[in-house]
């Protein structure tokens, strides 16, 4: 286990990574962003502004069952929100509880992470922005690769597989009690009016470990366009690629779709993705002259 830490790596035993997530330092501090973050009650209706209190009566508990593998995510609540461009997403939202189990190891496997990820890739990810990427992307129009293979993701956070992910996860994570507890999080299941729906595939949107496992994910698809020598910038499931012509575009697109669908084991949405000229789409809400 490396942790990479400027341009070094320091190595991190199995019982280092477990108790660095759970350290005091560490724990304080996803209190204080899970604090700050806000947001709604999960299934137990618990408020973030309880959650203190909760802890320092429950946390000792808490702490054993998660030594011991024993620890139960709740399910998350199941809520829609309406998308900038029409239909509705769907978030989970756990447990503020769980939120912080979850910023925790966030917290600590993220740098790990970050030393495997594209530098073509600019979504949840420290120091890097949405207009990173579309400064990129007008990058590569200036330079003459004036086509766009726009892939979108059809319900990307829904259909994540899990077998694949998490044998991404252990290719950096090797201590089997993180393993445990972020399958445990993806087996959690969403409640739904009521009534606990099993989950066997997808990360629910909403909580504090999602964008990095979706990150973990797609840099299987980062890779193989790096591979391939193309031009590419990535935000969270938006991928455009960038050609100079509509035949190459098309061929990229034909190829990307049968990589994404074959080997993947995700869907492109047909009717949102696109081979058009760069300056006839948007990205990341921006549109390029």
């Amino acid at each position: 286990m490396t942790q990479h830490e400027g341009n070094t790596f320091v190595e991190l035993s199995t019982s280092e990574l477990w108790e660095k997530i759970f350290s005091r330092a560490n724990l304080f501090k996803a209190l204080e962003r899970v604090q700050s973050n806000g947001g709604a009650a999960g299934v137990d209706g618990m408020k973030v502004e309880d959650l203190p209190a909760h802890l320092k009566v429950h946390w000792q508990s808490i702490r054993g069952k998660l030594d011991e593998g024993k620890y139960q995510p709740s399910p998350v609540r199941r809520v829609e929100i309406p998308k900038a461009g029409g239909g509705m997403r769907q978030l989970g939202i756990p447990t503020v509880q769980d939120r912080l189990i979850q910023q925790a190891m966030h917290q600590v496997l993220s740098p790990l992470f970050e030393a495997t990820f594209s530098e073509q890739s600019y979504g949840f990810r420290p120091g890097r922005s949405a207009h990173d990427a579309v400064r990129v992307a007008q990058n590569y129009i200036e330079d003459g690769k004036s086509w766009v293979v726009d892939i979108d993701l059809e319900r990307f956070f829904d259909t994540v597989n899990h077998d694949r992910l998490m044998a991404r996860v252990k290719d950096v994570v090797k201590d089997k009690r993180v393993l445990r507890l972020i399958n445990a999080y993806l087996q959690a299941g969403v409640m739904v009016n009521g009534v606990v729906m099993e989950t066997g595939e997808g990360t629910p949107q909403g909580g504090p470990l999602s964008p990095l496992l979706s990150n973990i994910v797609l840099t299987e698809l980062d890779r193989k366009l790096e591979e391939r020598g193309h031009a590419f910038v990535r935000y969270a499931d938006d991928c455009n690629i960038y050609v100079s012509s509509e035949r190459a575009a098309q061929r990229v697109m034909a190829s990307t779709q049968a990589f994404v669908e074959k080997r993947m084991r995700l869907k492109v949405n047909e009717a949102k993705s696109a081979v058009d000229k760069a300056t006839n789409r948007q990205f990341l809400g921006f549109s390029f002259y």
